[in-house]
């Protein structure tokens, strides 16, 4: 009997094991709740346009703090709400869903046991739903008579960039009563103070309405320490514990805890030497099956930083030529492009302090709500298909990460991308930036600051401009190549910019800019006015192309195309651009078309630039091995007669810029057929 009753729990783990399986591998629809497996790597941006952020994930646990002006993903302060419900044995519990289990033996650190708050309990049940730009994570226990849903969110308002700019989080919890009794509760959020950078200046805990503010200050030869993180309610019984037990190894977080258990809600007052964490405590009661919502602020305050990136110009072609302002218009570029000092906000010279930035996130917090949930209820009624939704709401998202920054006076400069504590790749480049599409149309006036800083700042008397751009925004050394799609996009841009705005006067006041620009790739890549780009040519794969190609010689037909329609529109003579425009054409369809798809005509000899060898390069050095392959097959890197995925690039960039398509349609579109037969049908193994 007991071997078969053995047996018989085996067989039925076994199929538990498997449903349980079964139902963790369901797969999710686009843009549904994410729950299981599907959670586990959720990190999900809060924080304003160049604010710095931090990630609520898929638990809604907050991570990848990284509001000093640089990525500091793994940074996981101690800091979480909890509820704590009266006359239950474990009715205390972290308002989150369970640590995955990667975090306790692959995060830096974890095998020290410096997982904070991760012994604490927490709710069983747990799902996640994106609403970009609000987070929403639903809470469950059965050994918690109230259900929790949590909204997390930050101001996110297209043509509103300053709004869309602050350093703010709203979070607001919707807690129910699931029993048949009435239930007594208390719910509090919890820091340690981590604003504080030991041996530097001073950290300590300050009073705030119904609140706390982490704060650390600077130092005179360190002002990039100061920084104020400021926790709140806007609810007049709210309990507020400025000092954690003072003591040794886990002695804060361990008495705080056993407070939380007891739902005593302990107060301390502020400005406490030592103090190393805080609490806000709001006590309520719910009748059988009635909700009620609590509102949590943060805010922060870093007005300084240690970034500053870039060289200074060596010689006076280095330094651009000044905007010309047209007639109507007595001062049409007020930016002073100074490179002393290091990057700070565009926030910090908004608001002068924290209690700035709380006050008008408090008194403005509904209309800003309403103003952003219009944005998000037109993207999600639209009729786009529901892939397309996603892939979107999680791309605008890096407009909320590190790898955005908005410097003082208002203009945006960016990173390639966030590493683990550092920006991957400085300076707005031009080849990277160059194909973001999102922020011309939801925020213009940010986009027009990149093209200024390109076309003012980055290029020099010759028309050269450098793909990376100093930060803070100035004036740099040109001693390397201009980026052939980023130089030629950005005269598209332009197009695009003026198209979306409207102002006559701002593309006046561009233009020579823009023509002397297009003059130098003419002169540069095109110098003997074949209608291709066959110099060699730098460009977003970090080497550089030799030889006519459909990628960039797409980009020169638009360039052509875009200056000729801005030529036109203020007066200008554009007959020679026309003329070039319509030999690129020809030489596209007719040289650079092989009956299916768009080519490289590989060459390095016979130009103006110096052999491959002796060419200035990123990283495209020649080793003797390499040398012998130079003599047999051409340059490094080159794609020749392959099938290049974005060989005809520039006739996308020509349409999304708001122009005809001038290269043959028909071709265009066969060259995408190839695309998506050579690579995307291509079977594995």
């Amino acid at each position: 009997m007991t071997k078969y009753l053995l047996v018989c729990l085996v067989v039925c783990a076994l199929i538990f094991q498997g449903c349980w399986h079964h139902e963790s591998a369901v797969e999710r629809g686009y843009n549904e709740k994410y729950i299981g497996e599907y959670t586990r790597k959720i990190a999900f941006p809060i924080g304003g346009i160049g604010t710095g952020m931090f990630c609520i994930e898929g638990t809604g646990a907050l991570s990848n703090m990284s509001i000093r002006h640089r990525p500091n993903v793994f940074n996981e302060p101690t800091m979480f709400a909890a509820i704590h419900v009266k006359g239950y044995e474990y009715g205390t519990r972290i308002l989150e869903g369970p640590v995955p289990e990667w975090k306790k033996f692959g995060a830096p650190n974890s095998s020290r046991g410096d997982g904070g708050s991760w012994g604490m309990p927490r709710f069983k049940e747990y799902s996640f739903q994106s609403r970009f730009p609000f987070a929403e994570v639903e809470l469950a226990d059965q050994n918690v008579p109230i259900d929790v849903k949590l909204v997390a969110w930050n101001p996110f308002i297209p043509t509103d960039e300053d709004n869309s700019s602050l350093p703010v989080a709203g979070f607001e919890y919707e807690f129910h009563n699931t029993s048949n009794e009435e239930v007594q509760a208390v719910f509090s959020y919890n820091s340690m103070n981590f604003m504080q950078t030991p041996g530097r200046g001073k950290a300590y805990i300050d009073a705030a309405k119904n609140g706390f503010i982490l704060r650390q200050t600077g130092t005179e030869n360190e002002p990039f320490c100061q920084g104020d993180f400021m926790i709140y309610t806007d609810n007049p019984q709210t309990v507020v514990n400025h000092n954690w037990f003072r003591g040794g190894w886990f002695d804060p977080l361990s008495i705080c805890w056993d407070n939380l258990e007891e739902g005593r809600m302990e107060e301390n007052p502020a400005g406490l030497e030592g103090a190393v964490g805080a609490s806000l405590y709001v006590p309520f009661t719910l009748a059988p099956g009635e909700t009620r919502n609590i509102r949590l602020y943060m805010a922060w305050h870093v007005p300084y930083s240690q970034e500053r990136i870039g060289g200074i110009p060596r010689t006076d072609t280095d330094i651009p030529d000044a905007p010309v302002c047209p007639d109507e218009l007595s001062n049409c570029y007020t930016y002073e492009n100074n490179f002393e000092g290091n990057y700070r906000p565009w926030y910090s010279s908004r608001f002068g302090s924290i209690q700035d930035v709380a006050n008008y996130w408090l008194d403005n917090y509904d209309a800003l709500k309403k103003n952003t949930q219009l944005f998000t209820d037109a993207f999600y009624d639209s009729t786009l298909p529901p892939e397309v939704k996603e892939a979107v709401a999680a791309n605008l998202s890096i407009l909320k990460s590190t790898t955005v920054l908005r410097q003082y006076d208002g203009r945006m400069w960016n990173w390639e991308g966030s590493h683990d504590n550092w920006g991957s790749c400085h300076g707005s480049c031009t080849h990277v930036w160059n194909y973001a599409q999102a922020v011309s149309h939801l925020f213009p006036k940010l986009e027009r600051t990149l093209r200024e800083t390109e076309f003012f700042v980055s290029q020099d008397k010759r028309g050269h401009q450098v793909f990376r751009t100093n930060l803070p925004i100035s004036p740099t050394v040109h001693d390397f190549h201009s980026a052939a799609d980023g130089q030629l996009g950005g005269i598209m841009k332009v197009y695009r910019e003026w198209r979306i705005m409207g102002d006559i006067n701002w593309l006046k006041m561009m233009y020579p800019a823009v023509k002397k620009s297009m003059d130098y790739c003419i002169r540069t890549w095109d110098p003997r006015e074949v209608g291709a780009v066959e110099e060699p040519h730098h460009n977003t794969y970090d080497i550089e192309f030799w030889g006519a190609n459909g990628m960039i010689t797409s980009f020169y037909v638009g360039a052509l195309q875009a200056i000729c329609l801005m030529g036109k529109t203020v007066g200008d003579d554009i007959s020679r651009y026309e003329e070039l425009m319509n030999k690129s054409k020809a030489y596209l369809e007719s040289k650079l078309f092989d009956g299916e798809y768009f080519i490289q005509n590989i060459q390095w000899t016979g130009l103006d630039a110096p052999d491959p060898v002796d060419a200035q390069s990123f990283v495209t050095h020649y080793t003797p091995e390499a040398l012998k392959i130079l003599q047999e097959e051409g340059p490094k890197y080159q794609y020749g007669k392959g099938c290049l995925s974005d060989g005809i690039l520039g006739s996308w960039m020509t349409l999304v810029c708001g122009m005809p398509e001038v290269v043959d349609r028909l071709k265009v579109k066969s060259h995408l057929i190839s695309v998506h037969k050579s690579l995307l049908s291509r079977k594995s193994g």
